[in-house]
């Protein structure tokens, strides 16, 4: 119980995380948020790693002076299409069998399901409308490679949805994230954003339990 109220902390209060790891740590902040990034993109046993919302504080961040925003939107970039392209190949050769296991509790059958079903309605713009959907996100790129969809295809559509998606939250930080409303109640926004970016899948998920 006390690990679930420390990462429910950590999702609400990454702002004060993030500038407390960017006070002590200085530059390494790129290679943390690098990571996260990444992991929350590219493995798929990590689909509830913070990812719009952190985009958000960075941008927030930045703009206050503590970072640079140049250098954070290359860093999540890069880190983003490296983590598709990961996933992508991990699906392309091992397939269904890293989903075995139908009592596993993170890579859990009913996700890759949902991300099933999500790429056959979009097809192709699944991988970029996917971009913007928690947890969705992660299996999309899975899928795709699953699926044996051509690899330039795929990675056009990926660097297209990572362009949009990392400029659309960083600049709403940097642009927003400092007007005296919304730093004073920066955590609702936060909450907000995660609530909003789950409410797609929530609905599916609803209709899907009504069928």
């Amino acid at each position: 119980m006390e690990i679930i109220t420390q990462v429910i902390d950590i999702f609400l209060h990454l702002d004060h995380y993030l500038g407390g790891f960017v006070r002590d740590h200085g530059s390494w902040i790129y290679l943390l948020l690098f990571l996260i990034v990444f992991a929350e993109t590219g493995l798929v046993v990590m689909p509830l790693l913070p990812g719009d919302s952190l985009l958000f504080v960075t941008g927030t961040l930045a703009a206050a002076g503590g970072m640079d925003i140049a250098w954070i939107i290359v860093v999540l970039i890069s880190a983003a299409i490296c983590g598709d392209n990961t996933n992508y190949w991990v699906g392309h050769h091992l397939g269904p069998k890293v989903f075995r296991r139908h009592d596993a509790r993170f890579l859990n059958p009913r996700h890759l399901e949902r991300a099933q079903e999500f790429y056959a309605r979009h097809g192709a713009k699944a991988v970029i409308i996917g971009r913007f959907l928690p947890i969705i996100r992660t299996f999309v790129p899975f899928v795709a490679g699953i699926g044996r969809m051509p690899y330039l295809r795929f990675l056009s559509f990926s660097i297209l949805g990572t362009f949009l998606w990392v400029l659309a939250f960083v600049l709403a930080g940097y642009f927003f994230g400092n007007i005296p409303i919304v730093k004073r109640n920066l955590t609702f926004v936060i909450f907000g954003i995660i609530v909003v970016s789950l409410l797609p899948g929530a609905v599916q998920y609803w209709r899907s339990r009504r069928v």
